[in-house]
């Protein structure tokens, strides 16, 4: 596992409240880009944070910042092709306008600056990259995309308890 901050220990529980909001983002049918909805069904089928709103939608959209708005804590669950993850990365996202608001694909830190331009108000929120490595049209995450999902799991279950 890997963070911006050896001393992070996040802990599930805290989102069980109704002002935390955990949301995946990805698409079942792109392969390992199911990876962050594969998270929130777990959550759900072991009414882990049952208290939160869960959610999952294909991508971001820039109404989330205004969604993120209303909440205290928001945690983005996503599948990660970036090399320099291991299995899977969590870190604290800091607001930054970029340029991918003008694209399909807008950034979690632009949501989250767009959230504190528009509405003054920042939530704390955590990204959860969980390394993928397949992308094609096709349902069901790759035995390695799996074994990541189970670390990322084990992780947030040890912490958890």
């Amino acid at each position: 596992m890997q963070t911006k901050d050896d001393n992070l220990m996040h802990i599930l529980c805290e989102y069980n409240n109704d002002d935390s909001l955990i949301y995946g983002i990805g698409n079942i049918g792109r392969q390992d880009d199911g990876l962050g909805w594969a998270f929130i069904d777990w959550i759900e089928e072991n009414s882990i944070c049952p208290q939160a709103e869960t959610m999952k939608h294909y991508q971001l959209h820039l109404e989330d910042a205004d969604l993120i708005s209303y909440k205290k804590r928001v945690l983005f669950i996503d599948a990660s092709m970036h090399k320099e993850i291991g299995s899977f990365r969590l870190e604290k996202v800091t607001p930054k306008m970029d340029f991918s608001f003008t694209s399909h694909a807008i950034s979690v830190p632009s949501i989250l600056a767009t959230c504190q331009q528009c509405f003054d108000y920042l939530p704390e929120v955590y990204l959860l990259e969980i390394k993928g490595y397949e992308w094609e049209l096709q349902i069901g995450l790759t035995t390695k995309a799996k074994e990541n999902l189970k670390k990322a799991i084990s992780y947030f279950g040890s912490v958890a308890a």
